[in-house]
């Protein structure tokens, strides 16, 4: 016997709009019951556990013990720039000038997470 991993929770001040903002991320919906004000959220993957939002009083002080790798569809680069826009931060700019390396970024309530290179980006440095 084994265990499944059912979702990745985040605590957070915001479960409904930092459900949202990663919902925009991953282009996958919210739960349908939930509605703004919802002490708990999800973001429903195409695959894999759900993404877990959950509403606690005190703030994000530290750095994550645990964060999210994002490997995108576009460009590293592209991906990184269309995150700022939804309201990320750059955190740290670990890019190289071969095209290797990431970037890591934080979600609107200071969440790390990493920003990988794409598929085609891998293959064209594989060259």
């Amino acid at each position: 016997m084994v265990s499944v991993v059912q979702n990745v929770a985040v605590d957070c001040t915001d479960a409904y709009e930092l459900a949202l903002f990663w919902s925009k991320v991953t282009g996958r919906p919210l739960h349908p019951e939930d509605r703004p004000g919802s002490r708990e959220t999800e973001v429903q993957l195409a695959e894999g556990p759900v993404l877990f939002f959950n509403q606690v009083p005190e703030g994000k002080t530290v750095k994550n013990r645990i964060h999210l790798c994002l490997r995108p569809e576009t460009s590293r680069d592209q991906e990184v720039d269309r995150l700022l826009g939804l309201g990320a931060t750059l955190l740290n700019d670990l890019r190289n000038p071969d095209g290797s390396g990431w970037a890591v970024l934080a979600d609107p309530e200071g969440n790390e997470f990493c920003v990988l290179r794409s598929e085609s980006d891998r293959a064209a440095t594989a060259s």
